[in-house]
């Protein structure tokens, strides 16, 4: 089971540390796709905005405590943080998609984890993450 927590305040860390690069990318984002990505950009922030909440509480269904400080999150993320910087249009799409692969994955280990030691809460709910990572991720990969 601690496994299984540590699995899922890493995932809770990437998730609040790419809230804060997607949200960076909005406002920074420049180029000639500046107003669609600059939408879709807020889509995502605020999906995983409602994930980094969904997380946390599921640690705490589990009886155990999710990451809370930036600190926390910086030492145990994997996702790389946004400059401030503006960027373009082209490099924030590579990024996202980079890390949204990164975070299939993690989302995927977890799950297996979950599986193997009949926790099926956490399997079921990584279950939707794994859905919606797929298929932004092939949404992202049509751009190319």
């Amino acid at each position: 089971m601690e496994e299984l927590v540590n699995k899922l305040n890493e995932f809770l860390a990437d998730l609040n540390v790419f809230y804060r690069k997607l949200q960076n990318y909005h406002w920074n984002v420049k180029g000639k796709h500046f107003f669609v990505l600059h939408e879709k950009l807020e889509e995502y922030y605020d999906k995983v905005n409602e994930e980094i909440d969904e997380i946390a509480e599921h640690i705490l269904t589990l009886d155990k405590q999710p990451l809370g400080t930036m600190k926390d999150y910086l030492e145990k993320t994997c996702i790389q943080e946004a400059q401030n910087a503006k960027i373009e249009g082209e490099i924030v799409l590579d990024k996202v998609l980079k890390d949204f692969e990164t975070l299939l994955q993690k989302a995927m280990t977890i799950k297996k984890l979950a599986d193997e030691h009949h926790i099926y809460a956490t399997s079921s709910l990584i279950d939707e993450y794994i859905l919606e990572y797929s298929k932004i991720i092939w949404m992202l990969k049509q751009h190319k």
